[in-house]
């Protein structure tokens, strides 16, 4: 299959389906829980900026370089957004990323679920050699969240980017390998399973 080939993942804690514009007025509300976009070290769109970010990320799986998620929880509420990303299907890898999830559906089920779905599918159906995930160095709560999920440290990219305020960011890097995915599977599995 393509690799931005729009797909729908579902699992008893979340459901991906594709981008859609009409998925914008329920972003915009799950942006306002917690109000997202002004934590300086992410990147969540503004509620007037939302638009635009689902036109971008759009034009990018047009171009076969992303495939964008609207994350729906099991009740079937809008809680955020998530992407595979830099596609690079000659290398069989690809980073998820550009993922936010509204304040109140942080620290459940949902992100674990969103994330065995997404690594299934990019292992089990791509043939992904590796999946990466960045984010800034001192997004702690992310880093935390990354290496919850048996994600290996590959390193810093020290001033990687430019931010909106200009500050320069230093982005951490990790990957799962594919001979690390029984592992991994397994440790999600267990944490979707046990009691909370």
């Amino acid at each position: 299959m393509a690799w931005a080939e729009p797909i729908v993942l579902a699992g008893a804690h979340a459901l991906l389906r594709p981008l859609a514009r009409e998925h914008h007025d329920a972003l915009c509300d799950a942006a306002r829980d917690g109000e997202l976009w002004r934590l300086w070290y992410t990147s969540v769109p503004a509620p007037e900026a939302m638009a635009r970010e689902i036109e971008r990320r759009l034009a990018l799986q047009a171009a076969g370089s992303m495939l964008p998620f609207t994350v729906f929880d099991a009740a079937g509420a809008v809680v955020g957004m998530t992407t595979y990303m830099h596609i690079d299907a000659a290398n069989r890898r690809v980073e998820i990323g550009s993922t936010w999830t509204r304040a109140g559906a942080q620290r459940t089920p949902l992100n674990t679920q969103c994330k065995r779905l997404l690594l299934a599918h990019a292992f089990e159906t791509l043939d992904c050699i590796a999946v990466e995930f960045r984010t800034h160095r001192l997004n702690t709560q992310s880093r935390r969240a990354i290496e919850r999920l048996g994600a290996q440290l590959d390193g810093i990219l020290r001033a990687h980017q430019i931010g909106v305020d200009g500050a320069l960011r230093d982005t951490a890097v990790y990957s799962i390998t594919a001979a690390e995915w029984p592992a991994v599977r397994a440790h999600l599995d267990w944490q979707l399973t046990k009691p909370r």
